[in-house]
């Protein structure tokens, strides 16, 4: 009940502080990548349930002859990279967390296909509400490998505490300033989670 209360105070607050910037950043999208304005896609929250994450848009609508969307590194934008950079895209997943779909700390919360593929160690992930940033966020972000993002997971959910989110939020916004683990090498953001085997967190 204690870490809800703080989401709804932190979240709201956001929100209401942002505003201006929320604003702007929207007019930003819709004059370089027009509309939709936001990205809206199912991902995984709390037991697995589906819901519908809010992000600002950072990539263009491109399909390659097939009708298939081309790679990240194609649809990506330059506003659409500093907007990931600075994880200003990340904004309106405050909405996400004022309504109860996710917490501003927890595992960050992936597509739905993804489900059958965890180990039963990977799924307990899914034992917390998902969060706009985690323990994984700020122990390498997309630079890890999804074996050790899945790790830092459950670690995270063994270990919960506000004081502990308290200290996330802070080296988030440490690792925000300087902007390291956008990426994985050689993608712009992080590959597609094909399936692994896990380990115990220690």
């Amino acid at each position: 009940m204690i870490k809800r209360l703080f989401d709804i105070i932190i979240s709201a607050l956001g929100l209401i502080l942002l505003f201006p910037l929320i604003i702007l950043l929207c007019y930003q999208i819709q004059v370089k990548l027009g509309t939709p304005i936001f990205f809206r896609q199912l991902r995984a929250g709390k037991k697995g349930k589906p819901f519908e994450i809010i992000k600002f848009r950072t990539m263009k609508y491109a399909c390659d002859v097939n009708g298939e969307a081309l790679p990240d590194s194609e649809r990506i934008v330059p506003f659409g990279n500093f907007l990931r950079n600075s994880s200003l895209d990340e904004l309106p997943g405050l909405w996400n967390v004022l309504k109860g779909d996710m917490s501003l700390v927890g595992p960050r919360p992936l597509l739905m296909e993804y489900i059958p593929l965890y180990s039963e160690e990977q799924s307990r992930r899914h034992d917390v509400y998902p969060g706009i940033t985690g323990w994984a966020q700020v122990n390498g972000r997309n630079s890890i490998a999804w074996e050790d993002k899945f790790r830092y997971d459950i670690w995270y959910v063994e270990n919960q505490s506000l004081f502990l989110d308290i200290k996330i939020i802070w080296m988030t916004m440490k690792k925000v300033i300087a902007r390291k683990g956008i990426s994985a090498d050689g993608e712009a953001t992080m590959p597609k989670f094909t399936g692994s085997k896990s380990t115990k967190v220690k």
